[in-house]
């Protein structure tokens, strides 16, 4: 009785596509304060090179700490929130974080500074994964696109706007603090998101460790990666630099060695098997290598090659959040009618940019504004759905560790990009020419990504919420958005809501099967068969039979407490179908 009136309660619901109260707030606020940090930083170095008396070394170190401690640690942080709650590392992160700002904005020598950067890397790796991961596991399916667009947005806008904020406070001087306020401006931002941390739903994946040698392989093996990448270009790339570049590679093949073994791996090398996250992960290393690589060389032509100070610099790269904004905040609704293409056309998009700002180097800073604004336009039209690409078939209960991964190649592509395009623009004969030759090898891997989203399959499940594509041609088969197993998306039992993680997708589920579906002719309603409600059951591995750890909140009792009402639907509907041949042999015999 209890379940039957429970199920009767959840087809009732309403089921909505937008994230729980408060979740979006409290993520976004976050993400922009990460990404604001990572870039506002640049300006304040010349002013902590006189204040703290800073040599070139410490001052690199500013930079390279903070990014050498986010990209190791990425991985590890994501499956930490798997195992113990991403809700509860995320706070651990943003916790973390906000105070290292604090050490960082305190900091009365150049050691203490890059220490206090080094905690900021740490805290923000704990954080970023359990972003893209209470995304994927609080928002909807039908919600995702638009809230990974919105995202993309506090991003993007944190990396543009962040040299102009960064100037701004610098030149204010706010109670004498100069460059310091850069970082204390995190304190009551960080604050405010830890205030309410209560509004996220918590998750995590049932039954699972933290495989400790796991951690050390491919924590070593992206230190060995990353720190020639950061070290090599300023010092002419010494034997070192090459010695750990092969050692980084050694100590990958030993970490996947090491987790096809593990009962419990760091990263189920299962993700590596579905083919729109592994070509989405290529994609997305040949973006950010475009990315971080393309702020550094305009920067580096529009301050030395140009003369412009740094809030002036900054005063420019606003030309391109003017595009990103246009187009990042409805990429999901331009997804929705081109599916993955929209990556492709944001891609040339892209080019279309670069190569005018290639044609307008060396004349005057108006006629690079144009190409800035096209290129913000394509930046805006990729981010948000190559993310979403990247994350549809992922189990909510790989989502930690698949984010994990997912930043972790956008950190890495950031140090590759930095490394291979800077050595193109000094190699150049003078600022001009180094940024259009730079400019060139862009567009080469803006080409290359265009070529990659080729190999993504043809229909993922987040190609958008309105994207055309086949129906499901049978009961329990995974198909697009909509269908009855994409509201749950993994397998009932691995993961364990706490709170509302959970509860949307067991009512889409419950409704979906109470009230039957439109199918693919027009407009008729098909009456749920019973099969429709132990579709999930049945798989080999699933329910009780295969999985004990169906306890009260997962999708297969919400199906079992639904079946009553199936059966119910399945009687009604063979009375009125009977009902009716009566009727019609009634009409005929008279």
């Amino acid at each position: 009785m209890t379940t039957t009136k429970a199920a009767a309660a959840a087809t009732t619901a309403p089921v909505t596509a937008r994230a729980p109260r408060g979740v979006m707030a409290v993520l976004l606020t976050a993400t922009f304060m990460m990404s604001l940090d990572f870039f506002i930083v640049n300006v304040a170095l010349p002013a902590i090179h006189f204040d703290l008396n800073a040599g070139p070394a410490a001052l690199q170190w500013v930079v390279a700490g903070f990014g050498l401690a986010l990209a190791s640690g990425l991985i590890t942080g994501g499956r930490l929130g798997d195992i113990y709650g991403r809700r509860r590392i995320f706070g651990l992160g943003l916790a973390l974080f906000t105070a290292a700002s604090v050490l960082c904005g305190v900091a009365p020598t150049a050691g203490l500074l890059v220490a206090a950067r080094v905690l900021q890397g740490a805290g923000a790796a704990l954080l970023m994964p359990q972003t893209l991961a209470i995304l994927r596991t609080a928002v909807p399916p039908a919600g995702q696109p638009r809230a990974f667009a919105r995202y993309s947005l506090a991003l993007g806008l944190g990396a543009v706007f962040g040299q102009v904020i960064g100037g701004l406070l610098i030149k204010a001087d706010l109670l004498g603090l100069d460059w310091r306020m850069c970082f204390l401006i995190n304190l009551p931002v960080g604050a405010a998101a830890l205030a309410r941390l209560g509004a996220l739903p918590e998750s995590r994946s049932a039954g699972s460790k933290l495989d400790l040698p796991g951690v050390g392989l491919v924590t070593a093996a992206l230190v060995a990666l990353v720190l020639p990448l950061i070290e090599g270009p300023e010092y002419g790339w010494p034997l070192w630099t090459w010695l750990s570049l092969a050692g980084s590679a050694a100590l990958f093949a030993a970490f996947t060695a090491h987790q096809r073994h593990r009962p419990h791996p760091l990263v189920s090398l299962d993700l590596f098997r579905q083919r729109a996250f592994s070509t989405a992960l290529a994609a997305t290393q040949v973006f950010w290598m475009g990315q971080a690589s393309f702020f550094l060389i305009l920067a580096l032509y529009l301050q030395f090659g140009r003369g412009l100070s740094a809030l002036e610099s900054g005063t420019v790269f606003m030309a391109i959040g003017v595009g990103y904004l246009l187009t990042s905040m409805n990429a999901h609704r331009i997804a929705a009618r081109l599916g993955r293409q929209v990556i492709t056309v944001g891609a040339l998009v892209m080019v279309a940019g670069l190569a005018g700002m290639a044609a307008a180097a060396g004349h005057g800073i108006g006629w690079l504004l144009p190409g800035l604004a096209v290129d913000g336009i394509g930046m805006g039209m990729v981010l948000a759905p190559l993310t979403t690409v990247a994350l549809a078939e992922v189990a909510p209960a790989r989502a930690g560790a698949a984010s994990g991964v997912l930043v972790t190649v956008n950190q890495t592509g950031n140090a590759v990009g930095v490394a291979v395009i800077g050595v193109i623009f000094y190699q150049a004969a003078g600022y001009t020419s180094g940024f259009q030759a730079s400019l060139v090898a862009l567009i080469a891997l803006e080409v290359t990504l265009a070529v990659l989203i080729q190999l993504v399959p043809r229909r993922t499940r987040e190609d958008g919420p309105g994207a055309r594509r086949a129906p499901p041609r049978g009961p329990g088969r995974p198909g697009g958005a909509g269908h009855r197993g994409d509201a749950v998306g993994a397998v009932p039992g691995s993961e364990e809501p706490e709170g509302g993680a959970g509860t949307r997708a067991e009512v889409a589920v419950v409704a979906h099967v109470a009230r039957g579906h439109r199918g693919p002719a027009a407009g008729h309603r098909r009456v749920p068969r019973l099969g429709d409600a132990l579709s999930i059951r049945e798989r080999p591995g699933h329910g009780p039979a295969g999985d004990r750890r169906t306890a009260g909140g997962h999708p297969y009792l919400a199906l079992e407490a639904a079946r009553p009402l199936v059966h119910d639907r399945v009687r009604r509907g063979a009375a009125t179908r009977a009902g009716g041949r009566r009727a019609a042999g009634g009409r005929r015999a008279r």
